[in-house]
């Protein structure tokens, strides 16, 4: 059991130097990656954790089911997401919504206008921004914009375009058969769907020179 416990440790850890090997030079200074230690954690996700500081936390339980080339471009999928600046960051708003209720509330009592209009423009600030943050149109856009710059790191780190977009296709398709939580599903399958109609444009695009790129069933 010992031993078991032993090799798996160490595959784990074999893993993750493998994917900090797949980061791009000019980010393996300050980002990290990570077994994810959270209660049923997501796949994979990256974060924000200081001053220019990100860390890439894996669940390696769910991890090791994929294929390398899968689990590699949902990683530069991660990457860049860091690139883009898109990664979820702690931010003020939730403390200042709640600040501004409270306000609110207590204004309201003592019948104070000024504080009053000031605490319920804190709260509009504070939640237009929460909205902003959490809009679904938005993350689907940012989503699908880090895949097609995963498919351009691939390249970068020797994959044909063929075989990039085969990939991460692949992961997609495996990830939406998993996921039982229906939007999420529906995330992926978004993404996979703006992953097709991207390969059957560079598909186009190449065909004058000879190389092809075959569908995304």
């Amino acid at each position: 059991m010992t031993s078991y416990a032993t090799a798996s440790a160490r595959a784990e850890m074999s893993e993750l130097r493998r994917l900090k090997t797949l980061l791009p030079p000019e980010l393996q200074s300050w980002v990290m990656v990570e077994a994810s230690t959270d209660v049923n954690p997501p796949l994979i996700r990256c974060e924000e954790i200081g001053k220019d500081e990100v860390e890439i936390q894996v669940d390696l339980s769910k991890w090791e089911n994929l294929a390398i080339d899968q689990r590699n471009l949902l990683f530069w999928h991660e990457v860049a997401r860091i690139q883009n600046d898109t990664i979820p960051r702690e931010g003020w708003e939730m403390a200042a919504l709640a600040i501004g209720l409270g306000g609110a509330v207590g204004e309201l009592w003592v019948q104070d206008g000024l504080l009053l209009l000031l605490a319920l423009a804190l709260c509009g600030i504070s939640g237009y921004r929460l909205w902003q943050k959490n809009n679904g149109e938005k993350q689907i856009r940012e989503m699908i914009e880090a895949d097609e710059k995963a498919i351009a790191l691939a390249t970068r780190f020797g994959y044909s375009l063929r075989n990039a977009y085969k990939s991460l296709g692949s992961a997609l398709k495996t990830l939406i058969e998993q996921t039982p939580n229906r939007r999420q599903r529906k995330i992926y399958d978004e993404r996979l769907q703006a992953l097709r109609r991207s390969a059957n444009k560079a598909k186009a695009q190449m065909e004058s020179s000879g190389e092809t790129i075959r569908e995304i069933n």
